[in-house]
C-alpha cells in the first residue's frame, strides 16, 4: 500500500533527523518538527509505517524509532527515476577564433532534453567568431557527433589533423570547405575537403549568467 504524503513527512522526517543526529527523534521531536499538535497523530502515523514495514522500534524504549532498509530501497529507486537519463562527457575546450589543439577533459554535463540521435558530447567556446549566431566566449555548446553535415550548419571541424574550430560548413567548388565565421570582423577559413574532418554539429548553446 503507498504512502500518504503525511505518511512520507513523517518517515522522511525521521530518517533524516537520524542521518544528521545519529539517533532517532522523540516523539515530541516529530510533532513539533513537521507541525503536528497531537502526540497521538504521530503515534498513529509511526505505527501505521511500522505495519507497511518502513519503521521499527523497541517498545518501551526512548528514541528507539529505526528506519528499515525498504526506506533506503525506496529512496535509491526515486533517485534513479528522477536523475538525468544521460551524462555528456564534456570533452575540451574549442576555440571560436582561429583554430587550437582540442584538449581532452573528464568533466560530465546531463542534457539529456536536448539530444540528438546519435551519440553527444559538450565544448566549451574560446573566442568570438560566432558571436553574430549568439555563440560567445565561454558558452558551452551541445553537439552530435557526426561527419554528415548540411552546408550552413554549425559543425566542429578538425583542420588538418591537429586543430579544431567551430564554424558555418560550406562546400565550395573545387572540392574546398568554407569554414564561415560569424563575425563581420573575421575573414572564413578555406580549407581543401582532404584537409578537413567533420565531427559533430551543434544541437545547442547553454550560457551561464554570473
Amino acid at each position: 500500500m503507498p504512502l500518504t504524503r503525511r505518511q512520507k513527512e513523517v518517515l522522511d522526517f525521521i530518517g533524516n533527523f537520524i542521518d544528521e543526529n545519529g539517533y532517532s527523534p522523540s516523539f515530541e521531536e516529530v510533532a513539533s518538527g513537521l507541525g503536528l499538535a497531537s502526540l497521538a497523530t504521530v503515534h498513529k502515523h509511526i505505527r501505521t509505517l511500522e505495519a507497511k514495514n518502513y519503521l521499527r522500534r523497541g517498545h518501551n524504549q526512548s528514541r528507539s524509532l529505526e528506519v528499515t532498509p525498504k526506506f533506503f530501497q525506496e529512496q535509491r529507486r526515486y533517485r534513479e527515476e528522477t536523475s538525468p537519463a544521460a551524462g555528456i562527457p564534456l570533452v575540451g575546450r574549442i576555440a571560436a577564433g582561429a583554430p587550437v589543439e582540442a584538449v581532452a577533459g573528464r568533466e560530465t554535463l546531463n542534457f539529456s532534453d536536448f539530444l540528438g540521435s546519435g551519440e553527444s558530447y559538450a565544448l566549451e567556446v574560446r573566442g568570438d567568431s560566432m558571436i553574430e549566431d549568439h555563440i560567445c566566449d565561454g558558452d558551452l555548446v551541445l553537439v552530435e557527433r557526426t561527419a554528415e553535415v548540411k552546408d550552413g550548419e554549425i559543425v566542429v571541424a578538425l583542420v588538418r589533423g591537429s586543430e579544431t574550430t567551430l564554424k558555418r560548413f560550406y562546400r565550395e567548388p573545387g572540392d574546398v570547405a568554407r569554414l564561415q565565421p560569424a563575425n563581420a570582423g573575421m575573414a572564413p577559413i578555406f580549407v581543401p575537403l582532404s584537409d578537413l574532418r567533420i565531427q559533430g554539429r551543434v544541437l545547442a548553446v547553454l550560457r551561464k549568467y554570473r
